[in-house]
């Protein structure tokens, strides 16, 4: 049996404004094409389909026509969803009247019984060769507070897999979801998008998927894909698109998971994972490496390609260092790149700033109001040009004080 996992699609997506519709579309086609050409069984899909919860018409139907052409292409293919943290849990089951008919199994919702017991059996999804069970999936959603039980998710996975045991039959595989942070795992340092998204309660410990016939364990939330642990069978797919400037060194793609269901549950070569690359169609380029002076940036963008700028052209980064105001840099970056074949998405000024410079502390309402607009505004122009203010720019400032206060 075959299993691809990917997770983290992010559809909708704006990057720096952008729209990322031909890339999840280019995506798209690739992973129908990866799932045919393994002949696969089973497509796990780990959570974060969509960029917000109210996804726009165009990202629902890009989303749609891929489930549908997904499935026309592969007739037995069965594909299991769970909801992330950035997806509407109720608005992706909505339609799963309509879905399961297409062998597709939306998770996103933690069932509650009429006495407010958690619903296990909702979360298990049998994967079926013919009409046999070869395989079962625990699909479970993101997690949020009151979703789980009192003492904790690792309690609600051990839950679910004793139930899951008693019913299921001997020597028939154990396949865990998750859309969390697992313990061991790596994000970048710089990465914002990805760290404003993990929060203390999610780190995870990876030992609550160590459990007999659990034989993989698909995870999402994790940009970057790895082994968590250095457990071969624990596994972030990682997203099928870089989604900052801190995550254009990471290698896209999905993972194969391939289960030797006529052998020993037990024996070694039962589970075989590999990994097939996706090359995102759109590149990320920051120049330079560190943030340098304007006049040297500009000289970097004369050296990039020429052409015309299309939905796939290269996203800019520029990184500038600035010792004092410059009011024509845009205007300068602007005309620099009217003719190169990348899109603007970021400048960002960089200041030198002296390390002797002194922070001052403000603890109180009172002492703020001691402090006056000039002192402020010259403090903070110290702190991010590392220059006094020119006298010019401090006489403006007095002006326009006195014109506020009159």
């Amino acid at each position: 049996m075959k299993i691809v996992h990917t997770a983290d699609w992010h559809i909708g997506q704006q990057f720096y404004g952008y729209e990322r519709t031909k890339e999840h579309s280019i995506f798209f086609e690739w992973l129908i094409s990866v799932v045919q050409d393994y002949s696969a069984d089973a497509l796990i899909i780990a959570g974060d389909i969509f960029d917000g919860p109210n996804p726009s018409a165009q990202s629902q139907r890009l989303y749609y026509s891929f489930l549908r052409d997904i499935t026309l292409r592969n007739p037995s293919l069965q594909v299991v969803i769970i909801a992330g943290n950035h997806d509407s849990a109720s608005r992706l089951e909505a339609p799963n009247a309509l879905l399961q008919h297409m062998n597709i199994f939306v998770k996103g919702v933690v069932s509650r019984d009429l006495n407010g017991n958690i619903d296990l059996d909702s979360m298990f999804v049998p994967l079926k060769r013919g009409e046999s069970i070869v395989a079962w999936c625990v699909a479970v959603p993101y997690l949020r507070q009151g979703d789980y039980y009192s003492d904790g998710i690792a309690s609600l996975y051990s839950a679910l897999y004793d139930r899951l045991y008693q019913i299921k039959e001997k020597n028939t595989p154990i396949i865990f979801t998750g859309h969390l942070q697992a313990t061991g795992s790596e994000i970048s340092n710089d990465d914002r998008f990805e760290r404003s998204i993990i929060g203390g309660l999610e780190s995870i410990s990876p030992e609550i998927f160590l459990k007999p016939d659990v034989v993989y364990t698909a995870l999402g939330h994790l940009h970057r894909a790895q082994r968590v642990s250095h457990n071969d069978n624990i596994r972030y797919s990682g997203s099928p698109l870089p989604f900052s400037f801190a995550e254009k060194n990471y290698k896209q793609g999905v993972n194969i998971v391939e289960l030797d269901i006529d052998s020993p549950i037990n024996s070694q070569n039962y589970v075989k994972i590999d990994r097939v690359e996706f090359d995102a169609p759109v590149k990320l380029i920051s120049i330079p490496d560190s943030p340098r002076p304007l006049a040297e940036v500009l000289e970097l963008i004369s050296q990039l390609p020429k052409g015309e700028v299309c939905e796939l052209s290269p996203f800019l980064e520029l990184k500038i260092l600035l010792n004092q105001p410059e009011p024509s840099m845009r205007h300068q970056l602007e005309e620099a790149l009217k003719d190169r074949a990348v899109r603007l998405a970021s400048a960002q000024p960089f200041k030198n700033i002296s390390q002797s410079q002194e922070k001052s502390i403000i603890s109180t309402y009172q002492q703020l109001k001691s402090i006056s607009p000039v002192d402020m505004a010259k403090d903070i122009f110290s702190k991010n040009y590392g220059l006094e203010m020119p006298p010019e720019l401090l006489v403006l400032l007095k002006e326009v004080i006195e014109e506020v206060e009159s």
